[in-house]
């Protein structure tokens, strides 16, 4: 990391384009902010565009806008977030899931720094710093023809690959002692970490990296046995839940993203769960302490299909 640090401050005053890589969740969104920040355009726009994220047949109107009536739907025109990054810098986060027929046209723009609306003919100038990130094999892509070679080497001008947190111990307790900071503000909360609690954490292989972490601290603030949950998870895996020789493969049935989906919103469900029973269904206060509206809360207790007690069945509205 110290070597990382070197390098973003001698590139982050440059506008060469930059290719970060790491494993998910190791902190390539930070980076990318750093670099932002430490170049002759921290005071323009940092646009984050997650390519993973956007159905494939919006993203070119999303990255280079569109003109009215470009396509069904397209009532007016549109500023691509190319053109909201100007002067600043695009950070273009899971790169390799860029359509072929997308990649040619952005190549084409980090060539000519030029591009074009949807729909439209006016030549607009490209005047953003690109970042792109990535936590797929580029070579293997490139191998198998689903990723431009020619765009590999106009992205990875400068590469930097950011390593997992398991290999990086020593700042775990910086890192959770940070988050514990910012959730115990959040939901105002004063939890403390154990030192059994704090040397587990240190001892953890941490597959979803500094992701993982700060969801775990979230969890420890939120939940009254939060840290209990962690000891225990990491107690399976001491116990032989975690084997040495390959398991079959599972069959699966759902997408890596719908299951991520389905994993987000049991933890949501967990947490509000925790949160309406420490306050006794009071919606008021646990809207309050979750810091979202109370019509949203109502919403999502709604939509994660939680019950109040019967005793507890009277809507308690906020006062006008």
């Amino acid at each position: 990391m110290d070597a990382i640090h070197s390098l973003i401050d001698d590139i982050a005053d440059t506008d060469a384009t930059i290719l970060l890589r790491g494993e998910s969740g190791v902190g390539k969104d930070l980076v990318a902010r750093a670099i932002h920040a430490g170049s002759a355009r921290r005071d323009g726009p940092f646009v984050k565009v997650n390519s993973a994220a956007i159905p494939a047949g919006l993203l070119e109107s999303e990255l280079f806008g569109h003109e009215k009536g470009a396509f069904t739907g397209a009532h007016r025109r549109k500023p691509g977030q190319f053109e909201s990054a100007n002067k600043g810098t695009i950070f273009l986060d899971e790169i390799a899931e860029l359509p072929l027929a997308l990649q040619a046209k952005l190549l084409h723009v980090l060539q000519d720094l030029r591009f074009s609306r949807v729909g439209g003919h006016q030549v607009l100038t490209a005047d953003s710093r690109v970042i792109a990130a990535t936590n797929r094999d580029l070579e293997q892509a490139m191998a198998r023809g689903t990723f431009r070679e020619d765009l590999y080497y106009r992205l990875n001008v400068v590469e930097i690959r950011i390593p997992p947190l398991r290999e990086r111990p020593a700042v775990i307790p910086l890192l959770a002692s940070e988050f514990l900071a910012r959730f115990n503000e959040q939901y105002r909360r004063t939890k403390q970490l154990a030192p059994e609690t704090l040397a587990r954490l240190t001892e953890y292989a941490w597959p979803g990296n500094v992701r993982e972490l700060e969801n775990v601290m979230r969890t420890v603030v939120v939940l009254a046995n939060g840290d209990r949950d962690f000891e225990a998870r990491v107690a399976r895996l001491r116990t032989g839940h975690e084997v040495s020789s390959p398991l079959p493969a599972p069959t699966v049935t759902e997408s890596l993203r719908e299951i991520a989906l389905h994993g987000a919103r049991n933890a949501e469900r967990k947490v509000l769960a925790e949160v309406l029973t420490a306050v006794q269904w009071n919606r008021a206060e646990a809207a309050r302490r979750l810091k979202v509206s109370y019509k949203t809360l109502l919403n999502k207790i709604s939509e994660l299909g939680l019950k109040a007690p019967a005793h507890r069945e009277r809507d308690q509205r906020p006062a006008p």
